[in-house]
């Protein structure tokens, strides 16, 4: 099938039932999306696109973005997202790497997508998404006059429709390309998983450029109804699952961690929930037992990435039940599922020969699931293929009942609140800094992100620089996202015998007393 295909179903079956209702109450029935799909789909055509078209939407979370995702999979282009936390720097590389052609924006975005038109000329065209914009017209200018349909595609598993971004390994995001193929492995493996529901209500609050928006395409095969907040507030959160009596809600960990430490955790009803779904980053073990006893038995997990997406592995709301409720395996908590039903994974050495039960190495995956490669990149796509599996970039080990266990990433990159961030790229930033003479960028523990970036630095002799002054000469050329949280100043950095700094021995001294290294 074709990924609109799961959503032309059901717009077919439930044409009246909600598929949207915004942040100001708003809704849209799927009948009104698939109509607005249709004629934006029929604009896009008409605008001299090609089949291969690569199409961004840059947005906070709204319908209307939802909308022009759909247009994109129906007029048989190729989605590409832009995360709307990233810097414009950020984004602007990432256009180029994967060779946009046209951007859907939203209005709030009217600054960052002036400076973009500057730096990317290859941009041939901008839409705004809920007014006249700026720098193009509106989606309903654009759709007024848009009759007919589009062009019929013959149905090929193995046509790319979305290119999303890699965490950056790196130093700068490559694009994972996505085929029809490999959304319904990702949808077939998300409905072998979770919990069957006929008419899911799906909270969506995390950015629907990242894992939220792919859950609700995910969920699309049952009709969702999709409450859409633009501010992840846990007190919205909570009174949003109560009024609309939500089945299925993302959160990262970071999100988690917000809600379960409000104090009006316990004032609203969220027994609607069955599926409380974790992922982007590893979860405290003491933050899953806290989110099952404040919400019951629907707390589950997946891991994946961009170029094995979202349900790669699974471990599933009665494993975490049991986990909890016998001491004798609590350690499960500390997994990340086993493989999914189209999924295989298991743990290579480096000599590419496949380890057994409780042996350490990198965590590798086939089958369907996995990305065909980085779009125009042969060589990284190579190298991610080595051996015939696709290497993750976690090292981890598998039990003798095929539980995975992440253990620590090869690279240095750090996940925090969700986000995937590269160490080398925020260090040459500190090193930018006139007092600085050497320093290393790490992940360490953190309650609310998971995983906090932490800058040690080394100061030139005589020179003099406090945390703050670092902190704020990262925030102004890196965004929030990367800028360290904290910064020591130490009189030397570890290093090896030839001079290089030992990243190992700064994070052993922060992870001395966890259980995991990421």
């Amino acid at each position: 099938m074709q990924l609109i295909d799961f959503f032309d179903v059901v717009a077919r079956r439930y044409p009246q039932r909600t598929a949207f209702v915004q942040p100001d109450g708003t809704a849209f029935s799927f009948m009104e999306a698939a109509e607005v799909s249709r004629r934006l789909a029929v604009a896009i055509e008409k605008m001299g696109t090609k089949q291969d078209c690569k199409i961004s939407v840059y947005s906070p979370n709204d319908a209307r973005a939802f909308f022009a995702m759909l247009a994109i999979f129906r007029a048989g282009r190729v989605w590409v997202p832009l995360n709307a936390r990233n810097t414009v720097e950020d984004n602007v590389a990432f256009i180029e790497t994967v060779d946009v052609e046209l951007l859907f924006y939203h209005s709030a975005f009217e600054d960052e997508v002036r400076r973009i038109r500057e730096a990317v000329p290859g941009i041939r065209g901008f839409v705004c998404l809920d007014q006249e914009g700026g720098f193009g017209p509106s989606v309903d200018a654009l759709i007024a006059d848009a009759e007919g349909d589009v062009a019929d595609m013959p149905a090929d598993p193995e046509r790319p429709c979305a290119i999303l971004a890699t965490g950056g390994t790196t130093g700068r995001s490559k694009g994972a390309v996505w085929t029809n193929q490999v959304w319904e492995t990702l949808i077939a493996n998300f409905w072998t998983s979770v919990p069957f529901v006929e008419h899911p209500v799906h909270l969506c609050v995390a950015p629907m450029t990242h894992a939220a928006g792919v859950l609700a395409l995910m969920l699309m095969p049952r009709g969702p109804t999709n409450i859409i907040l633009d501010k992840a507030d846990p007190v919205r959160i909570l009174e949003a699952i109560q009024q609309y009596r939500v089945t299925h809600l993302y959160l990262p960990p970071t999100l988690l961690y917000m809600l379960l430490a409000s104090p009006k955790l316990r004032d609203y009803d969220a027994s609607s929930l069955q599926c409380l779904l974790i992922s982007a980053a590893p979860v405290s073990s003491e933050k899953l037992r806290e989110a099952v006893a404040a919400f019951g038995p629907v707390v589950c997990q997946a891991f994946g990435q961009a170029e094995a997406p979202f349900f790669l592995t699974f471990l599933s709301t009665e494993d975490h039940r049991r986990a909890i409720e016998n001491p004798d395996i609590g350690h499960l908590l500390r997994s990340c599922g086993r493989p999914t039903m189209f999924s295989k994974v298991a743990i290579m050495g480096e000599d590419g020969r496949l380890l057994g039960p409780g042996e350490v190495g990198e965590i590798v995956a086939q089958g369907n699931i996995v990305s065909p490669g980085y779009y125009n990149n042969p060589e990284a796509t190579a190298e991610v293929s080595a051996f015939g599996w696709h290497h993750t970039g976690d090292l981890g080990y598998r039990d003798e009942n095929d539980y995975v266990f992440i253990v620590d990433r090869k690279k240095d990159m750090i996940i925090t609140g969700g986000f995937n961030v590269y160490s080398t790229e925020v260090e040459q930033v500190i090193l930018s800094h006139s007092a600085v003479q050497d320093c290393a960028v790490i992940g360490v523990p953190d309650e609310k992100w998971g995983e906090a970036i932490k800058a040690v630095v080394e100061l030139k002799p005589g020179s003099s620089a406090g945390p703050e002054d670092i902190i704020s000469h990262c925030r102004d050329r890196l965004g929030g996202v990367k800028t360290p949280k904290s910064i020591e100043v130490w009189d030397d950095l570890p290093r090896s015998p030839v001079g290089k700094v030992l990243k190992r021995r700064i994070r052993e001294r922060f992870w001395a007393d966890g259980d995991r290294k990421v």
